[in-house]
């Protein structure tokens, strides 16, 4: 794939990104068959309904990443000066509103139907001239929803560290799910032939809340990278190793004094400010490029980081500050 000067990825990033896309590609192609074959089999169970919508949501992250994957190494211009690489936050944010909206329609459903007792029937469908319980149709639609994913997702999550890419996390995290999703389903529907019609309307409340569970998090995972949280891991679990190397590297620049760093992801890439007060004047432009030049050789990630020099860091938040590493054979108090 060839990129817009500027916005290449490395090679091992290129391979996996590559990688990603036909493997979106492809899930893409099987959940269309999945929502098919599952539709075709619903009958009036509330627990396939539930099943089906989030085959359906299923869709929505390999869409997301698609596109996103077609914008992001847009050449910057006047009206996006910084570029495209926050296509790929917009559609994790698009993605994660669907999750939470229709969870919860499948919830309010759901409890309705317990509710009021809904009995759902399931009953014989002929087959080659042969009767049999439709039930038997659910759950080998089910099996064919359920199963392929958990491979997709074991496939899809190393990429999605390797590229740093959330969609393409929140995808695999829900191909891992399904396989519950589908189990949830499956239990509804031996406990209809079963005669516990509750067991139907239960399921569907626990895919929904599974749902919804996934909605919430992601939801709230993209509102903070569009409020420029600062970088996390791709997994969300805790802060990015590039800050810490950039505070380092800053700190421990020989012509700097005290230095604050301040940074966030965008998109794929991570960028920011860097706020000095240096030690004394003289050669300050050609030592602010150098250390820009290696602060941008640290990580793929780190792109358009801003060095200023101000006169104090009175204002700074402590956590913002650049502190030197500890010397060798000496501890930090």
């Amino acid at each position: 794939m060839r990129y817009p000067q500027g916005t290449e990825l490395p090679p091992t990033q290129d391979q996996a990104n590559r990688k990603a896309i036909r493997l979106e590609w492809f899930s893409l192609v099987y959940w269309v068959t999945a929502v098919i074959a599952v539709y075709f089999t619903l009958g009036q169970s509330q627990a396939m309904k539930a099943a089906w919508v989030e085959d359906i949501l299923a869709l929505f992250p390999p869409i997301a990443f698609l596109v996103a994957s077609r914008y992001r190494h847009r050449e910057p211009n006047a009206l996006f000066p910084w570029g495209y690489h926050r296509a790929i936050t917009v559609a994790y944010m698009v993605a994660t509103v669907a999750l939470f909206g229709l969870g919860l329609f499948i919830l309010v459903d759901s409890v309705d139907k317990l509710i009021k007792g809904t009995h759902p029937p399931i009953g014989l469908v002929e087959v080659f001239d042969t009767q049999i319980w439709a039930g038997w149709l659910m759950l080998a639609a089910l099996a064919y929803s359920g199963i392929p994913p958990i491979f997709l997702g074991r496939m899809k999550r190393p990429l999605s560290r390797i590229l740093h890419d959330k969609v393409l996390f929140a995808d695999a995290k829900m191909n891992y799910a399904d396989w519950l999703t589908a189990s949830a389903a499956a239990v509804g529907v031996i406990g209809i032939g079963f005669g516990l019609w509750w067991a139907d309307a239960v399921a569907a409340i626990v895919i929904a809340l599974d749902i919804l569970y996934d909605g919430v998090k992601f939801m709230r995972e993209s509102v903070a990278d569009l409020m420029d949280e600062s970088p996390k891991t791709h997994d969300e679990k805790k802060p990015h190793p590039v800050i810490t190397a950039v505070k380092e590297e800053v700190a421990k620049t020989e012509w700097v004094d005290t230095a604050a760093v301040r940074l966030r992801e965008h998109g794929h890439l991570i960028s920011g400010d860097v706020f000095i007060v240096p030690k004394r004047a003289g050669r300050i432009p050609e030592r602010i490029e150098e250390l820009m030049g290696r602060l941008h050789k640290l990580d793929w990630r780190v792109r358009d980081i801003t060095v200023s020099l101000v006169q104090s860091l009175e204002d700074a938040p402590q956590e913002l500050l650049a502190e030197p590493p500890p010397r060798r054979g000496s501890a930090r108090k």
